[in-house]
């Protein structure tokens, strides 16, 4: 009489299975990962399947539409969608950006202020001391008067 090997089958098309699957996902992340386009032909290609296979898993079938609907969605931005920022992370850039600026804006009138003072100084030490005279800089200048 013969063993019934009908349980070693079962099993083994379970881990065939298995294995498929993970290949697929595999596949998956790994073109995201790339910032390549994924599609039902990128993916069969990539871990090995048919296309047919992939249409016929509901999950791989709905991430593969999912991915290939961001991509078209941000065709510029070749970002993996785990790297790509959040709304918040966003926020948070901005508001330091915003920080940053009134930090400056602060500093160039602070500077403009010190300026100001340094100019007034200046000219009221020039006023004091008198005009430079033309011929003490120039001694072949001549100063004409009214006529």
């Amino acid at each position: 009489m013969r063993a019934d090997n009908s349980r070693h089958i079962v099993d083994a098309a379970r881990r065939r299975s298995e294995y498929t699957r993970a290949k697929a996902f595999q596949a998956l992340r790994s073109l995201d990962a790339e910032g390549e386009p994924v599609t039902f032909e990128t993916v069969a290609k990539r871990a090995g399947v048919s296309r047919s296979w992939l249409y016929a898993q509901p999950d791989l079938r709905a991430e593969i539409e999912r991915l290939r609907a961001a991509h078209r969605r941000d065709s510029t931005s070749p970002i993996p969608a785990r790297q790509r920022s959040s709304d918040a992370s966003l926020l948070r850039r901005l508001e330091a950006a915003n920080a940053r600026i009134r930090r400056l804006a602060e500093e160039n009138q602070q500077l403009r202020e010190q300026l100001a003072r340094a100019l007034g100084e200046q000219r009221t030490a020039t006023t004091r001391t008198g005009p430079p005279r033309a011929e003490a800089s120039n001694p072949r200048s001549v100063t004409i008067g009214p006529c």
